[in-house]
């Protein structure tokens, strides 16, 4: 890929930062859906929420960049599914909270992790083998699941349906997942039999690292001024 390439990649991509830093935030106008909705409410908001959560997508994109095929697509989507489903369906219903931006933060370094990963980080500075990727993904799960869940106990619930209520966010949650994933796999799977993957690949997860410094520390911020 040419140099000026890369400059329009990069450029393009620092253009979104504000928005990763504007991720999924809880809004009005999304405790008047659920006020005046059913379950279906919900799921809406799940569904919604997912979509807009770009930390939780660029941590999905960074895993999707390393496996070859639909199969280990799938494996992984559906262990990180199974680890976020466990802690927003638990603690939402046991009502266990925490710092939504300490949460988010951690999440950020998900993002960063996974970045520094795929451009072999850990060989090439640390001089150590990689974390066992199925196992990292299910870890990373439970914390973006937990951060799902302090979003969730944000809104006005009530008592009627608590854990109905719950289910269908989560159900939401899995429906925006895949509509998010369709068009992230489909770029991923086509620039792969460019010859500018390569390069592609290489600005893309320098992208994760910056974008997951910056929210890392724009939570950190958040954290210690009590926004």
């Amino acid at each position: 890929m040419k140099i000026k390439t890369k400059r329009k990649i990069l450029y393009t991509l620092f253009l979104l930062f504000p928005l990763i830093l504007a991720a999924h935030g809880v809004s009005s106008s999304d405790q008047e859906i659920l006020n005046n909705g059913g379950l279906l409410s919900y799921i809406y908001v799940g569904a919604k929420h997912m979509i807009t959560g770009y930390d939780h997508l660029l941590f999905l994109a960074g895993v999707i960049f390393y496996l070859k095929g639909f199969k280990d697509i799938l494996r992984f989507i559906t262990v990180f599914t199974i680890g976020h489903s466990i802690t927003l369906l638990g603690a939402t219903y046991l009502g266990i909270n925490a710092n939504d931006h300490l949460i988010d933060a951690i999440i950020a370094l998900s993002v960063l992790y996974k970045g520094f990963e795929n451009l072999g980080g850990f060989e090439k500075y640390l001089k150590i083998k990689s974390p066992n990727l199925l196992l990292m993904v299910l870890i990373f799960g439970l914390i973006h699941g937990f951060g799902l869940s302090t979003r969730l106990q944000s809104f006005d619930m009530g008592t009627a349906q608590f854990f109905t209520k719950i289910v269908s966010f989560n159900i939401g949650v899995e429906l925006g997942q895949i509509l998010a994933l369709i068009p992230i796999v489909f770029i991923i799977t086509l620039w792969k039999a460019k010859k500018s993957y390569t390069a592609f690949y290489k600005a893309i997860n320098m992208y994760l690292i910056i974008a997951g410094l910056g929210l890392f520390l724009f939570q950190l911020y958040g954290f210690l001024n009590g926004h």
